[in-house]
């Protein structure tokens, strides 16, 4: 039996006789069926058909992970190296031998933390190639999880240090389990924030935004935004990175989040 990996949003499913029926992740309002219906695929069709993962070093101790050509939503992975072990920031659905062998190279993965159900995509299979190490996703997401493993860690309440100077802070927002991640020794020990799509790097970088569904552009009403301000008030950062590749605020980060709640607020 094989794993099915949804085409769109790249999420994977447990090994089964025939692909399922639906993706529910895909048939919710934040997301949409493929323009050619559902459809799907499997990592060995992935390894066939050349795809690879790339590393990139965004800052000393911070590992940028992405696949080539993209696949699904396209969203990087970003890998957080600590002295009690390496994190791996929300998921992308590719990996291969190679990818294995290098994370190892950097550390290994001491555990997985993911934002939102967008992201969960091979969750499963990374835990697994990491002896089963702990993926971290908030308790009111648990409906989402389609392809759970031995490694899941459902975690509940507004945060959760998973690692010295690694905290899971429950924004909600896009999803009501939406989380972000602090690291607190990023940027050169001024902090940094690595963020799923309730906060997202804009193209002009001084700036971040938030959504309900990108792809639907379904906006997030005044209260959810106060909220995630709410949720991080107490927390410094320096930089805030998104999923997608080149999108990082550098600079005052955590000013840059209460002008961005500002503006939008203005806005509604």
């Amino acid at each position: 039996m094989e794993s099915r990996i949804c085409l769109t949003c790249g999420v994977q499913f447990p090994p089964s006789e025939q692909p399922p029926t639906t993706c529910p992740i895909c048939e919710d309002e934040r997301q949409y069926i493929g323009w050619d219906g559902q459809r799907w695929t499997t990592m060995a069709e992935l390894m066939a058909a050349g795809h690879r993962n790339l590393f990139s070093e965004e800052e000393p101790g911070l590992w940028s992970i992405g696949t080539e050509p993209s696949i699904a939503i396209g969203q990087r992975t970003l890998l957080v190296q600590t002295p009690a072990g390496n994190v791996l920031w929300d998921c992308i659905t590719f990996i291969d031998d190679p990818t294995i062998a290098r994370v190892q190279e950097l550390g290994g993965l001491a555990a997985i933390a993911i934002s939102h159900p967008h992201f969960y995509d091979s969750m499963t299979t990374w835990s697994g190639a990491f002896g089963d190490c702990p993926v971290y996703i908030h308790a009111a997401d648990a409906q989402w999880v389609q392809y759970p493993g031995p490694g899941l860690q459902l975690w509940d309440g507004p945060a959760r240090e998973i690692l010295p100077g690694v905290t899971l802070i429950n924004t909600g927002g896009h999803f009501a389990g939406s989380t972000v991640l602090h690291w607190a020794d990023g940027a050169g020990g001024r902090g940094a924030l690595l963020t799923g799509d309730s906060i997202t790097v804009v193209n002009d970088r001084r700036w971040v935004s938030f959504m309900y569904s990108y792809p639907n552009l379904i906006p997030l009403t005044d209260a959810e935004v106060r909220h995630i301000v709410e949720a991080l008030r107490g927390y410094t950062y320096e930089r805030i990175y998104s999923l997608w590749q080149g999108r990082v605020t550098t600079t005052d980060g955590d000013g840059a989040l209460q002008r961005s709640a500002d503006r939008y607020l203005a806005h509604r």
